[in-house]
């Protein structure tokens, strides 16, 4: 692996992915996947299963807020610095169901000093919008690679 401070941002964001991945054993035991990395950005995936549903035979809101955070932590730790969540709220919109392949896309909206934004758009294997999740988060000390 090349030193850091030769990486492209793309790079970076690549590696400090890897890195975070092999140690998320949540993302990993719910069977996510992460399906796209880069500067600032995710996009995680997921399939309900029976096992996730609620009382009302729909996916439970909880697996629907751990995907959406899940991909809120990879885009916000994209840049080699440990990161966590300060805040977050979601809305959700329609019922995710079971056997949906539910799709989280972060996107960084603002990055300054230790705090960032950024929004989450949760969609299932038909593009309809199942719900809308904003994670401000906090840069801690620390790195994912070495410098």
């Amino acid at each position: 692996m090349k030193p850091v401070s030769e990486m492209t941002p793309q790079e970076l964001a690549e590696a400090s992915a890897r890195a975070m991945w092999n140690d998320d054993s949540a993302s990993q035991r719910l069977g996510m996947s992460l399906d796209r990395i880069a500067p600032g950005a995710a996009t995680l995936s997921m399939t309900v299963t029976g096992a996730m549903s609620n009382g009302h035979g729909n996916a439970h809101g909880g697996y629907i807020f751990t995907l959406a955070d899940s991909a809120f932590a990879f885009a916000c730790n994209s840049y080699n610095q440990l990161v966590v969540a300060q805040h977050c709220t979601v809305t959700y919109l329609i019922p995710g169901r079971i056997g949906d392949r539910l799709t989280a896309t972060a996107q960084e909206v603002s990055r300054r000093g230790r705090s960032g934004i950024y929004d989450i758009r949760i969609t299932n294997q038909d593009g309809a919008h199942v719900a809308e999740f904003r994670g401000h988060s906090r840069t801690v000390k620390g790195t994912h690679l070495p410098e």
